[in-house]
């Protein structure tokens, strides 16, 4: 990655994580605002990261359930463009990998919004197969907890 594709990427993950903190601050509407005018400067074909990090927020910024799902879809897709080397260039302990489970995670409870549960089983069994790389700390325990928590949940309907 050269020096200005460096500044650029610092850039835009910086004003993702703005647009985060509004989100996580409450302010959905600002949040999507500010994702989609980012959106729009990224493009379908822009670098992978951006639109993986991009489309995995904006599906939480959303109101309708199919909405949410086609920006969850498009992050899976983005993932599957996504290298390690470029992760990496980011941030140097993180692989691709480790993105499926939560990825795989959020299809499944959107199809379970969607009432479409055998979406959801399929997907969840995906993020329950791939959370074998996640690592045993916060961030995987959490993940591994909330594929429990959708598999129970799954299992009473």
């Amino acid at each position: 990655m050269t020096e200005q594709q460096q500044v650029s990427d610092d850039g835009v993950m910086t004003r993702i994580g703005q647009a985060l903190m509004l989100l996580h601050g409450g302010d959905r509407e600002e949040a999507r605002n500010r994702f989609g005018v980012l959106w729009q400067q990224i493009g379908p074909d822009g670098d992978p990261l951006h639109r993986c990090t991009l489309a995995h927020y904006m599906a939480d910024t959303q109101d309708d359930p199919e909405t949410e799902l086609a920006w969850d879809l498009r992050a899976l897709g983005a993932a599957e463009d996504l290298t390690d080397d470029r992760l990496a260039a980011h941030d140097a302990s993180a692989a691709v990998r480790a993105l499926y489970p939560s990825l795989h995670l959020n299809l499944a409870a959107d199809y379970v919004r969607l009432h479409r549960s055998d979406a959801a089983r399929a997907h969840l069994d995906l993020a329950r197969a791939a959370s074998a790389h996640l690592d045993d700390d916060g961030y995987g325990n959490g993940v591994r907890a909330a594929i429990e928590r959708l598999e129970l949940r799954l299992r009473g309907e």
